[in-house]
């Protein structure tokens, strides 16, 4: 069946990721629309950035990295960071005149003769090559403990959190490891009626700021998985928490004092393995994310290890795909690196 449209690259997803790419492929003279589209599912720019709960502000943010071509300059560091950066995609994306379509869901990438078929519910896009940058905010992880289903208060995922307003009088216990459990355990105390931390493993804490450095090793540890076909840990996992001075004050009130994993869930609260019990009225996942690639399903590129096995971005078993804003890409720091280096192998691929 012919498609709608015949592109040399498709590129899903409009994040940093996806922007890097399209970028280096404007710059490698891939004509827009005949030469390349960017199909984002979201109803304007920002990426998963648009999503971010309003009280994250740019200064809360462990880094902001610079698309190629274009600084992000340094605006107001209490102005909130969806509102910022997605200002910012939006000017990135009309400076360079980037094909992006939107909203556009992508549904399937299957192969057809010598074309990746990229199908949406209404049109489809042959490509020569695919570069599939969807993040993975769609896919926010909900571990499950005994008992679950029976809670009669109320249980959100960092990807619903919206403000403290949920939490106000409440008795919150907040699961996970990463910066953001840190963060919001930090916002929401001083509204609650007690928080509590809980977390599989202790926390492990560096006396410095966040830098560059610090995140391409959290990015290599990922990358070292990705090349093996074992499925990505998030750069986030990874990553060590910084003790900011805000940090050192919420250390200093109790408010960051780590408890172990509890064991089941009550109607009422939660239990922990020896017993000891606590009535609990929220209960907030800062549990993570996984790759949102339930789109490449026909494809069948899950090995052996659970996971996709990768050359740098490009997908092994499929020389054609290539993933950005996957395992060790899904992170600001990597994105930008990771979209140039797929466009180096696409245009290699395509005899560029």
């Amino acid at each position: 069946m012919k498609a709608d449209h015949e592109v040399d690259v498709a590129v899903i997803g409009a994040g940093q990721a996806g922007l890097s790419a399209a970028y280096h492929l404007r710059r490698a003279g891939f004509a827009n629309e005949s030469g390349f589209v960017v199909l984002d599912h979201g109803k304007r720019p920002g990426g998963a950035w648009q999503y971010r709960w309003p009280s994250l502000v740019v200064e809360k943010v462990h880094g902001i990295y610079d698309l190629p071509g274009m600084a992000f300059g340094t605006p107001d560091p209490k102005l909130p960071a969806a509102e910022v950066v997605s200002e910012y995609f939006g000017r990135f994306e009309r400076t360079y005149d980037l094909p992006v379509h939107r909203p556009v869901d992508v549904l399937s990438v299957s192969g057809e003769d010598d074309r990746l078929v990229v199908a949406s519910a209404t049109e489809t896009w042959a490509a020569r090559a695919v570069i599939s940058a969807t993040g993975t905010w769609d896919r926010p992880f909900w571990p499950y403990y005994p008992g679950q289903e029976t809670f009669r208060g109320r249980q959100l995922h960092t990807a619903d959190y919206t403000g403290v307003g949920d939490f106000r009088g409440k008795r919150v216990v907040v699961v996970g490891g990463g910066s953001s459990a840190v963060q919001l355990l930090m916002e929401i105390a001083p509204f609650a009626h007690s928080t509590r931390w809980v977390t599989r493993r202790p926390p492990v804490w560096r006396d410095e700021p966040f830098s560059e450095d610090w995140g391409r090793e959290a990015v290599a540890r990922v990358d070292e998985r990705v090349r093996e076909g074992l499925p990505p840990k998030s750069v986030v996992s990874v990553t060590d928490l910084a003790v900011t001075p805000e940090v050192r004050v919420a250390m200093d009130a109790g408010i960051l004092d780590r408890h172990p994993m509890f064991e089941r869930i009550t109607p009422d609260g939660v239990v922990w393995a020896d017993g000891t019990a606590e009535p609990v009225d929220v209960i907030l996942w800062a549990t993570g994310f996984r790759a949102a690639i339930d789109h490449l399903a026909p494809l069948r590129l899950r090995g052996s290890g659970g996971g996709i096995r990768m050359d740098g971005t490009r997908v092994v078993a499929e020389p054609r795909l290539h993933l950005v804003g996957y395992g060790p890409s899904a992170s600001t720091v990597g994105a930008n690196r990771a979209g140039r280096a797929a466009v180096t192998e696409i245009r290699r691929l395509l005899g560029r």
